[in-house]
């Protein structure tokens, strides 16, 4: 008898987790634009069309305890509000193996798409009537750095400490004219300045290339 009623609680008690973990999507997608924009730096078209990506070409599964969206929008949320597993592990009700173990496969997920989300350079046509671009003929990219937030441990706090006094990470970005990420190279420490960065992204054996002529 009590083993039959231990058996009911279990169940009872999963599938209640199961109810709860889809409240908490819902409230961080589904809920308002704002509310994803703001937790996931991104809105709900994007999120439902990045889902469906990864599932349909980059091999994401939902499995028996995480829907997609559901391993989509931790993955997200760590990125976009730079929280740790343990954050994630409370908000929600995951064990920190499970919040590790889904992280990397949405990672692995995405890394499958670059050839489809790093797109290849088309120059500016001659005939272009785009107010933004038509100052630019045959312009293939436009490049630039940003400074994302990091924590490191003390002892590389001076090396990571921009100009500005934060710590952070140099990332040099390149993009289209339609704003499609050409290339990324993560990775330099805040206080590296943009000329050493691009250095580097030139240097690299499957780095940056840039045309004769173009740059």
């Amino acid at each position: 008898m009590h083993d039959i009623q231990f058996k009911y609680l279990r169940r009872h008690l999963y599938v209640l987790d199961i109810v709860v973990n889809r409240q908490i999507v819902h409230e961080l997608i589904y809920k308002s634009d704002g509310t994803c924009l703001d937790q996931l730096r991104i809105n709900m078209l994007a999120f439902t069309k990045l889902c469906t990506m990864l599932e349909n070409r980059g091999g994401l599964r939902a499995s028996r305890y995480l829907q997609i969206d559901e391993q989509v929008v931790m993955f997200l949320h760590i990125l976009a509000c730079h929280v740790k597993n343990r954050v994630i592990k409370f908000k929600f009700m995951r064990s920190g193996e499970t919040v590790s173990k889904y992280f990397h496969n949405v990672l692995y997920s995405v890394i499958r798409l670059h050839e489809e989300l790093l797109k290849r350079p088309e120059p500016v046509p001659e005939n272009s009537t785009d107010e933004r671009w038509k100052w630019f003929k045959n312009c293939l990219r436009a490049l630039d750095g940003t400074h994302v937030k990091v924590k490191v441990p003390i002892s590389e706090k001076p090396k990571y400490r921009n100009r500005k006094g934060d710590i952070s990470t140099n990332v040099l970005r390149v993009c289209s004219q339609y704003m499609q990420f050409i290339y990324v190279l993560p990775g330099w420490e805040g206080s590296a300045a943009d000329g050493r960065v691009l250095r580097d992204a030139i240097c690299r054996t499957n780095g940056l290339r840039v045309p004769h002529g173009m740059i």
